[in-house]
């Protein structure tokens, strides 16, 4: 492995470096944006039990918000309730817009790792077939050592950044849909909550 690091020069570097933030990046996201984690399925069915037996103190409100991010947007619209439906509404969608900002931290990074990473291997592509041709240039095709390190950094910068590139392409493509899923099912959850609290229909016994 070593071998082939030195053997791609120095822009292996950069490219060893975006793997690294990459694989970080995922497995931060992995672990940030579980369902149970982001949207508790039996969070709604808890907050209205304490409204119905009125337990629902400033402790309890910050609890709430601060145990997921869908809290974050059910606290909100508590603060809000007694205001009328449309505030209510108002309130939880700012803290939506929010928590979706903050469900999408480290994807813009993500992201541009997956374009950066093809392109530092093709600098490298162009810096070892550059030096190939210099070597032609300067002493003929009787220098086959100087030859073949400058190819192989030609191809091995390649190989590496597409390496780097296509799983974190992957990983930012997989973790924008988790990110869109889990914001469909925070909207469908907010609702619940604001048409229940103004009676505008039953919880469901099954939550």
């Amino acid at each position: 492995m070593l071998e082939l690091v030195q053997a791609g020069g120095w822009l292996m570097v950069p490219i060893i470096l975006c793997s690294v933030v990459a694989a970080a990046i995922c497995v931060e996201r992995i672990w940030t944006l579980q369902a149970s984690r982001v949207a508790p399925r039996t969070l709604l069915a808890q907050v209205w039990g304490l409204v119905k037996k009125d337990e629902l103190d400033p402790q309890r409100l910050r609890d709430i918000r601060a145990g997921s991010p869908l809290g974050q947007i059910f606290a909100a619209g508590l603060v809000n309730a007694r205001r009328g439906r449309e505030i209510m509404k108002e309130a939880m969608e700012e803290a939506a817009d929010a928590v979706m900002h903050e469900l999408e931290r480290y994807l813009t990074p993500l992201g541009s790792i997956a374009s950066v990473s093809p392109l530092l291997g093709l600098l490298g592509t162009v810096v070892g077939m550059i030096k190939v041709f210099t070597v032609l240039m300067l002493e003929g095709s009787g220098n086959a050592n100087v030859l073949a390190g400058g190819i192989s950094q030609a191809l091995i910068t390649t190989a590496a950044g597409l390496g780097v590139a296509i799983p974190a392409l992957m990983f930012h493509r997989y973790f924008l849909r988790r990110v869109d899923d889990l914001v469909i099912t925070m909207e469908q959850e907010a609702s619940k909550l604001v048409e229940i609290m103004h009676g505008e229909r039953e919880l469901d016994p099954r939550l």
